[in-house]
């Protein structure tokens, strides 16, 4: 038999939902979600644009399990010190993992996402809250105070007219156009990010800020009162 007969070739990797999600996220990592589609995702998979409707549904159906791939890289830990701890290790996790996948965060509060991810996330996420002592009600309220924080906060860092390196010298110039003596207090604050070196985007600062009022929320004669006749964590 020759090399080229066809029992001598290699066999094809074969098609599965979790290769043409791998495919399509690194399509969108490297040119945006305007990019997808089902024939480029083809081409990149070396298949006709059809053989993915086998195992995705539509465009839509793409996008949804791409947002699950996304959520799945986020680490909600499984030990940590306390609630506070692991909320502040979701939380950073999550801003990097959003700044990596930079088209996935403005997709994330205007689609229902129920992915089997996403579902272990919300679930892993309210578990710690519980186990912290907040009642049902202050777990969604300590949710969306947190989310509200990653989510805005990467937003506002991705859209920024200007790289973050360059927050330095767009500062530098700023300083130019402000006048000290009729805007004392802008220029002084232009000056300090100079003197940082651009260095403006504090996310921890903000979310220490979060934690360290639900954590007041925990002592708080209202809470006492709140938590009566709620459910006991199992």
């Amino acid at each position: 038999m020759t090399p080229s007969d066809p029992s001598h070739r290699e066999p094809r990797t074969p098609l599965t939902r979790e290769r043409i999600l791998r495919a399509s996220l690194d399509l969108v990592d490297q040119q945006g979600l305007e990019a997808l589609s089902m024939r480029r995702v083809g081409q990149a998979l070396g298949v006709e644009a059809m053989s993915l409707y086998k195992h995705v549904k539509d465009k839509d159906d793409l996008i949804d399990g791409l947002i699950d791939l996304v959520i799945a890289e986020i680490d909600v830990p499984d030990t940590a010190d306390d609630w506070k701890d692991a909320m502040r290790q979701r939380a950073i996790s999550a801003h990097q993992v959003l700044l990596r996948h930079r088209w996935a965060c403005p997709l994330m509060g205007s689609r229902v996402n129920i992915g089997p991810a996403m579902l272990a996330y919300i679930n892993d996420t309210f578990a710690w809250l519980h186990h912290g002592g907040f009642t049902v009600e202050q777990t969604l309220d300590a949710w969306h105070a947190l989310d509200g924080h990653i989510y805005g906060f990467t937003l506002q860092q991705l859209n920024l007219p200007f790289a973050p390196e360059e927050a330095a010298n767009m500062a530098a110039v700023g300083m130019e156009l402000i006048s000290a003596d009729q805007y004392p207090h802008f220029h002084a604050a232009v000056a300090a990010i100079v003197d940082m070196g651009g260095r403006v985007e504090r996310f921890e600062f903000a979310l220490d800020l979060i934690l360290d009022g639900l954590e007041r929320l925990l002592t708080s004669p209202s809470h006492d009162t709140a938590s009566e006749g709620a459910p006991t964590p199992s």
